[in-house]
């Protein structure tokens, strides 16, 4: 489990094929690794990554050829910048909300706008992600921790604080950008626990109106 609070910068060293899959190569920037072991957990844009080597000033770490499929880590070229966070232990403040770093979907950011010292950021997720995604709630983007400002349909407006901006990649983001997303764990589950029985019918079609008011959420 992470926080959703960035702890550093890293960069790609190396990225090296191996049969399908990657094994990458990352130099750690700023992040401490004297609390990283072998089989440890780190997310990077998001994403975690199982650590299986440990290098000077960085790490190792092979992704999976469904993982460069369903997240933005396939597209990582040498010198790429990436969010980097360790996983979370009992004793660590939670900053951000409970991130697991398991990627629901690439959005698009449509737009970014200066405002003051901030930035406003839309950005269009997956049609299929939309009813996870809530006014005032939390997503994770690139790993970082963000409350969402507005939602409209499958878009979401997000403010971008200097703090942010500075200690993240997305002082990086312009318009086009694809960035991995996960949504809240607390909507996913909600949605599990409200389908009640049919959650074990094969391709159940998950919540519906019809459902919420059978069971009196909707009068």
């Amino acid at each position: 489990m992470f926080t959703g609070i960035i702890q550093s910068i890293g960069r790609i060293r190396r990225l090296e094929p191996r049969g399908g899959d990657v094994r990458l190569e990352i130099h750690a920037g700023k992040l401490a690794l004297d609390r990283v072991a072998l089989g440890d957990s780190i997310a990077v844009n998001g994403v975690c990554l199982t650590v299986v080597e440990l290098q000077a000033q960085g790490f190792a770490a092979d992704v999976s050829r469904e993982t460069l499929s369903l997240t933005t880590l396939g597209a990582l070229g040498l010198d790429s910048r990436v969010n980097l966070e360790r996983a979370l232990t009992l004793s660590d403040p939670l900053g951000g909300h409970l991130v697991s770093g398991h990627v629901d979907g690439i959005g698009t950011l449509l737009e970014r706008d200066e405002d003051a010292r901030s930035w406003r950021l839309k950005v269009q997720a997956p049609d299929e992600l939309a009813r996870y995604i809530a006014q005032k709630g939390s997503i994770c983007v690139d790993g970082i921790s963000l409350t969402v400002n507005r939602v409209e349909g499958a878009v979401f407006e997000l403010n971008i604080v200097p703090h942010t901006i500075q200690e993240t990649i997305i002082g990086e983001y312009r318009s086009g950008t694809r960035v991995n997303l996960e949504v809240d764990l607390i909507a996913r589950y909600l949605e599990r626990l409200l389908l009640g029985d049919r959650a074990a019918e094969a391709q159940s079609g998950g919540v519906t109106l019809e459902l919420l008011a059978e069971h009196g959420f909707l009068k």
